[in-house]
């Protein structure tokens, strides 16, 4: 069976969690620090980097530093993972479902506009497939409506925005390092800025609140005469994780440059109708998972289809305006991309002749 999505792990990151386990400081500390320092330097010295447990939590707080909380409202486009509303939901602020643009699968900028209300606070645009859609579009609008901007780029680590590292610029960017991203912390993520007073708060709420308690952390140290003014959380990153993390981010390149060569044999093999590939920039982002879209009456027997030959498949994603937790409005291009999308098998341990054989496949099947 080839598998949907899979980490890529060697000897080097197996050593860098012995190196933390012999060293017996396993919470945050050290590599903590070391690993938010290398991000930094890897997206731009202009840059500030908060790691934190999870991509969720780094959602979470981001939305929660911006001082967005209840009554405030938070504009999604419905195409996404459930964490991005849950990490809405979870500050008691409304998130809003938007439609999408179905070329791209990324937020549409004009569906935006329309939802915009007093209680709206921010806006986040999910790098959907590792794609940025119109994102100076969703600047612009946020600019004209006074609103913060808060980019869910769990799928885009590794790549190229208007010619620096995704990161690099922007208002509030929150990355994830869980088992099947283009890098692995195992669990992980992290919430990047250039607004000092932005980091400074998720930096005291990743620890439950306690003010200036991170610099204690990167040194062993714990506070214990210490401040909490509002809800913390213990979402703070641990040094294993962050250790794998720091042995990930120096193979970025090569997962990099494989990924984009195994999504090119893609693109070569299945540019024919009925299949549709997304507008993507593939040659500039790190793609994370690879979609295509099919007649939604062939989709799912294709899913089978494929199944059957041994080749693991996925549907990104269910939107979420049809889940009874957030159905609150409607969005008719993302259903019908539901419907049609499927996920290939994409991640660094895939060879050319495995991705030419499941385009094959399709082809076939569609002769069929």
């Amino acid at each position: 069976m080839l598998r949907l999505t899979r980490a890529c792990l060697g000897t080097e990151e197996k050593e860098a969690v012995e190196r933390v386990l012999e060293d017996g400081y396993l919470g945050m500390g050290q590599e903590v620090k070391l690993f938010e320092q290398e991000l930094q330097e890897y997206i731009s010295p202009e840059i500030d980097v908060v790691c934190v447990n999870t991509g969720t939590s780094a959602l979470q707080l981001a939305v929660q530093a911006c001082g967005i909380g209840e009554g405030d409202e938070v504009i999604i486009p419905s195409l996404t993972y459930v964490a991005s509303f849950q990490a809405v939901a979870a500050t008691g602020s409304t998130p809003v479902a938007c439609d999408i643009d179905p070329l791209t699968g990324c937020i549409d900028v004009s569906d935006v506009q329309n939802r915009i209300t007093s209680q709206t606070k921010a806006i986040m645009p999910v790098h959907y497939a590792s794609g940025f859609g119109n994102l100076e579009g969703v600047y612009s609008l946020a600019y004209q409506h006074g609103l913060r901007v808060i980019e869910d780029a769990a799928h885009s680590f590794g790549g190229q925005y208007q010619g620096k590292p995704v990161g690099a610029s922007g208002d509030i960017i929150c990355f994830s390092f869980d088992g099947i991203k283009n890098i692995t912390c195992g669990e992980g993520g992290a919430v990047i800025s250039k607004d000092k007073d932005i980091i400074k708060k998720v930096q005291d709420l990743r620890l439950l609140g306690v003010e200036k308690d991170t610099e204690k952390r990167y040194s062993g140290q714990r506070s214990w005469d210490f401040q909490v003014k509002e809800q913390g959380w213990r979402y703070h990153m641990s040094n294993i994780n962050a250790a794998l993390g720091r042995a990930q981010l120096k193979k970025i390149n090569f997962f990099a440059e494989k990924r984009r060569s195994l999504v090119a044999i893609y693109h070569r093999e299945l540019s024919f109708e009925p299949v549709q590939l997304l507008d993507i920039p593939f040659s500039k982002v790190v793609s994370h998972i690879f979609c295509i879209l099919v007649p939604e009456d062939s989709r799912d027997d294709l899913k089978d289809y494929l199944f059957n030959h041994n080749i693991e498949t996925g549907i990104h994603y269910k939107p979420n305006h049809l889940l009874e937790k957030f159905q609150r409005d409607i969005c008719p291009q993302a259903e019908k991309f539901w419907h049609k999308e499927l996920s290939l098998p994409l991640h660094c341990n895939l060879d050319e002749q495995d991705v030419i054989r499941i385009s094959s496949l399709i082809r076939n099947y569609f002769k069929k």
